[in-house]
């Protein structure tokens, strides 16, 4: 797992302010900045936040936009996804 980054306001381009969330969040995955849009323009996103579950060979296998929280159908829906992913084999 990847977070990426995509600051909607200025103030949040400033790596300090991201590491500081990361920390108070207790995020243990790597999370990258993408100050410039380019993941964002890459992935046609336009939702904050949005969830993509990429495929071992790099394909978008599903999404989920919006906040998810534990226990919810949408995260159950997400954790589904990931289980056949990992379930598939090669």
């Amino acid at each position: 797992m990847v977070g990426i980054h995509t600051p909607e306001f200025d103030y949040e381009k400033e790596r300090g302010r991201v590491e500081r969330a990361v920390e108070r969040y207790k995020k243990k995955h790597p999370v990258f900045m993408d100050n410039d849009y380019a993941y964002w323009r890459a992935l046609n996103n336009r939702y904050w936040p949005a969830f993509y579950v990429v495929d071992r060979k790099g394909r978008i296998r599903g999404t989920a936009i919006g906040e998810t929280h534990e226990g919810t159908s949408k995260a159950a829906r997400i954790e589904e996804i990931i289980k056949s992913l990992l379930a598939e084999t090669g």
